[in-house]
């Protein structure tokens, strides 16, 4: 049972490539047959959103965390969905740069949707950049979680809010909802959810497995560090020698 769980991932991975390629080409595009890399430029957009609020989430619980152990725990949590996000991000914006070059002939237009991702990864970025940065853990905690609640709404209007500006979709190259839902239908949209479940569901092993491995280094730590304190703590008296004839 073990060994046919372990199978369904990689079958169900191989699967969904494979569907992929044999969906009809998407209409209203330059370069249908290759519009179908949205199969995953669109669910790393999505997954990273869903990363954005729960590195938020649990750096509002180090705020509201008193210094110490427990803190640091869900320091740990941020970080590891906030890392696991960068790579999303990553591949969103490698994926689009593809789909530019593809279907603009250009791979980077200066779109209005490409620089507001851009400047989105610069903020998110420097988060990162703001936790290098500081030494004392403690401050790398509160002052990391206070950056990632305030650049928050940035970033959420950088993703949601500018791209949909009506002079901005006006100028922007990039197929507004119009366009997409009209492509997400049938053999497309089975496949666009697959692709987004998939992705999803490997995000959350992903980050699990991160989560679960920090936590045990954390608290290999706090033993060894409890055993030397009390190595170090440790009374020795006073003997009186007898004194020599």
């Amino acid at each position: 049972m073990k060994k046919a769980k372990r199978l369904l991932l990689p079958v169900a991975m191989a699967a969904t490539l494979l569907w992929s390629y044999l969906v009809p080409d998407a209409a209203n595009f330059q370069r249908p047959e290759l519009a179908r890399i949205f199969f995953w430029h669109f669910p790393s957009s999505i997954v990273l959103t869903g990363l954005l609020f729960v590195g938020a989430y649990f750096s509002y619980r180090v705020l509201s965390t008193p210094a110490g152990p427990s803190r640091r725990a869900w320091d740990l949590r941020a970080v590891s969905a906030l890392e696991l996000g960068v790579i999303h991000s990553v591949v969103t914006m490698v994926t689009g740069i593809v789909f530019s070059l593809t279907q603009w002939g250009k791979a980077w237009q200066w779109d209005p949707r490409q620089t507001s991702f851009l400047l989105f990864m610069i903020i998110y970025g420097a988060y990162f950049a703001l936790r290098a940065g500081i030494a004392d853990e403690e401050k790398r905690e509160s002052n990391s979680g206070a950056y990632m609640l305030a650049a928050l709404l940035p970033m959420l209007f950088l993703i949601f809010v500018f791209p949909r500006l009506p002079a901005v979709q006006q100028a922007s190259f990039h197929p507004n909802e119009t366009v997409m839902q009209g492509q997400l239908k049938g053999a497309y949209g089975f496949v666009t959810i697959l692709s987004v479940t998939l992705v999803s569901f490997v995000s959350v092993r992903l980050y699990r497995l991160r989560v679960r491995v920090e936590l045990a280094l954390l608290n290999h730590g706090h033993l060894e560090t409890d055993r030397r304190s009390a190595t170090s703590d440790s009374v020795v008296r006073p003997v009186r020698l007898p004194k020599a004839n």
